[in-house]
């Protein structure tokens, strides 16, 4: 479970995080939604420990991300996948290159290289792109990208994945098989999925629960549909410019 309570953070004298509380449970795919720059990607990267709170706190498993150790901050990463919105992919390396990343530059490496080809074929493979590992990144579209940088994500077994924009750049189609692979993978493996996007249709499509971030702190919490049916003129203003 991951709990967030009265988190603050500033950057200079512009306030992001204003108070923000939030609790993700296990096993659920949360989608957190709101206009641009209201802080979605800086609440993900606190909450795997990317950045400091000024005020309040991030716990995952009942642990305080900023009171740890880089060690114990390390250990508790290897829990967390992120799909970054571009992908992130290393054009200079091969498909597998890419996805076996994570494991060839942790600290605690004991995989040999077979190994390594293995669980890169098997993860490749589950996000729907078998006996691609030779290809390049140029050689992709950016709905294969898409799920590359996934696979990259899965290959140490996370409890949570991360998704930053995952649909961002898609056409129709291909934002719908990322969304129904989200789905799919939040149902196969368990994992516990926060979806950050401006996508109104992968609220719909992914959505157990819809957190709505306003003015630097969580204004709504609830199910797709309650979303859909509220009177908040905030909610209503947003879902008028977005779709929904």
């Amino acid at each position: 479970m991951i709990e967030v309570r009265g988190l603050k953070k500033n950057f200079g004298e512009k306030k992001v995080l204003n108070g923000v509380n939030l609790s993700i449970n296990e096993g659920e795919t949360i989608v957190i939604i709101g206009r641009s720059g209201c802080g979605k990607s800086v609440l993900l990267k606190h909450i795997v420990g990317l950045l400091t709170p000024d005020e309040g706190t991030v716990k995952v498993e009942g642990k305080i991300i900023s009171e740890l150790s880089e060690k114990e901050l390390y250990t508790i990463r290897q829990n967390f996948g992120f799909l970054f919105q571009g992908a992130a992919l290393f054009d200079s390396l091969t498909v597998g290159e890419n996805v076996a990343l994570p494991m060839v530059e942790s600290d605690t490496n004991k995989f040999s290289r077979t190994e390594i080809k293995s669980i890169v074929e098997e993860k490749l493979e589950l996000v729907g792109l078998p006996k691609i590992q030779n290809l390049k990144p140029s050689e992709l579209s950016g709905g294969m990208k898409k799920r590359v940088g996934l696979a990259r994500a899965l290959v140490t077994n996370p409890k949570y994945i991360l998704y930053d924009e995952p649909t961002t750049g898609l056409d129709p189609i291909m934002s719908d098989s990322i969304d129904n692979l989200i789905k799919s993978l939040t149902e196969k493996l368990k994992v516990t999925s926060i979806v950050v996007t401006h996508d109104m249709f992968s609220v719909k499509n992914v959505a157990h629960k819809v957190a709505m971030m306003h003015d630097g702190v969580v204004h709504f919490v609830g199910k797709p549909e309650e979303l859909e049916n509220s009177t908040d003129s905030v909610i209503m203003e947003f879902i008028k410019r977005t779709g929904f």
